[in-house]
């Protein structure tokens, strides 16, 4: 996706905004309008839907068996917070709420005592896809309040937060290396003579040397023939204030990332001439991302090295990551699948969807490659190190981390 991308129309809105700011803004600025704008952006006017019949899919959609996986680790969690004063599972970003509506089920039927202190809070900064979480959790076990990173520094929680399939949506900005020097890229309105306003995609200023020394730890700044000119990518800039957000909503606890990751030498390699960002909507994958604003849903993948530099830089002590297909196999799938297959014929139709289901979220090719990575704060820090000197209490590593159970 470079300066070389076939202009698509430009929405009246999108013409209007552009025009206002002197007929062009940098990719990111686009990008946090496009997905939650309150009136017209993907996310900020509820019009994307997450599901197998939506635009989208993700992990918890498929059904409840993923959040019946997550939930030990949300208990182990929440259970090696001191005292017996009141716990949060806060998640970000929730989407539709199904995960949200799993994992406290599963909370009230396994660990009724640990449920009787914990409120579900969910941090959702779009009001239409809040609504639909409303509708959703109306009837669900546990207490549950809406608030945001602002209200909740004001008032800091202590439990666990989850950010599933929600950083990937943080505006990215885009750059391009023009064969001698590294730009921002932008997205501008592009007019000609009898044809409607276009949206292009075209280089902007060179970086300035703040920028370019975000560069040096991710490979970028050495030139060479493995980057021609037109190579683009993605920089992260918007994760270092969520994670102080989120640092300052959660007094002590642990946050669990779950999403597409990659390293640095991948993200940046050679092969990924266009970055890693894409549209999604009506389960199609599209690599324009200026077709229909606010239609699509934009996502770009993580680089770890980055998260965790901007995680550290916020307060968070790293636990470790993992795939979601080891992941998984840690906290017990292969027990799961193999439970199905004891269960009652008459349920085949329900068994196999199931099975099915439990394989994608291993599927090295799909949702098994996403990344679970977590961090710790406050006081769970120093518990962790004085509980782990050289590893030799394997135990209270967090239950995704430890080898998968035999049997």
């Amino acid at each position: 996706m470079s300066a070389s991308t076939s202009p698509s129309p430009a929405p009246a809105w999108l013409e209007a905004r552009l025009r206002a700011a002197g007929g062009a803004v940098p990719f990111r600025t686009y990008m946090d309008w496009a997905l939650h704008d309150p009136e017209h952006g993907a996310y900020g006017s509820g019009r994307l839907q997450v599901g197998p019949r939506g635009d989208f899919a993700t992990s918890p959609s498929l059904g409840p068996d993923f959040a019946a996986l997550l939930a030990p680790q949300i208990a182990q969690w929440l259970l090696q917070q001191p005292g017996d004063g009141p716990l949060a599972l806060v998640e970000t970003g929730p989407g539709e709420g199904h995960l949200a509506l799993q994992l406290a089920e599963a909370l009230a039927a396994r660990w009724p005592e640990l449920a009787a202190r914990t409120t579900l809070v969910l941090v959702e900064p779009n009001a239409g896809m809040a609504q639909r979480q409303r509708r959703l959790l109306a009837s669900e076990p546990l207490p549950c309040r809406w608030l945001s990173f602002a209200e909740l520094a004001a008032s800091p929680l202590v439990g666990v937060m989850l950010a599933h399939e929600v950083l990937d949506a943080l505006a990215v900005e885009r750059i391009e290396w023009d064969g001698a020097l590294w730009r921002q890229q932008l997205v501008a309105l592009h007019e000609e003579l009898d044809a409607p306003p276009s949206l292009q995609l075209v280089p902007g200023e060179p970086l300035e040397p703040q920028a370019l020394s975000q560069l040096e730890p991710l490979g970028l700044l050495q030139p060479g023939p493995q980057r021609a000119a037109g190579f683009t990518t993605e920089l992260h800039p918007g994760l270092t204030p969520w994670l102080a957000n989120a640092a300052a909503a959660l007094a002590a606890g642990q946050l669990l990332v779950i999403d597409y990751a990659h390293e640095a030498w991948r993200y940046y390699g050679p092969q990924r001439s266009n970055g890693t960002l894409m549209a999604y909507r009506q389960q199609q994958a599209c690599d324009d991302p200026l077709l229909e604003p606010g239609h699509w849903d934009l996502t770009a993948h993580l680089c770890l090295e980055s998260l965790q530099a901007a995680a550290e830089a916020s307060g968070w002590t790293p636990l470790g990551q993992r795939r979601q297909g080891e992941a998984l196999l840690a906290l017990g799938l292969a027990q799961q699948l193999h439970g199905l297959q004891q269960s009652a014929a008459g349920e085949l139709p329900e068994l196999l969807r199931r099975r099915e289901a439990l394989l994608r979220l291993v599927d090295p090719t799909a949702l098994g490659d996403f990344r679970w990575i977590a961090f710790c704060r406050s006081g769970v820090a120093d518990q962790s190190e004085r509980a782990l000197p050289e590893r030799a209490q394997p135990e209270a590593l967090p239950l995704f981390l430890q080898d998968p159970p035999l049997g």
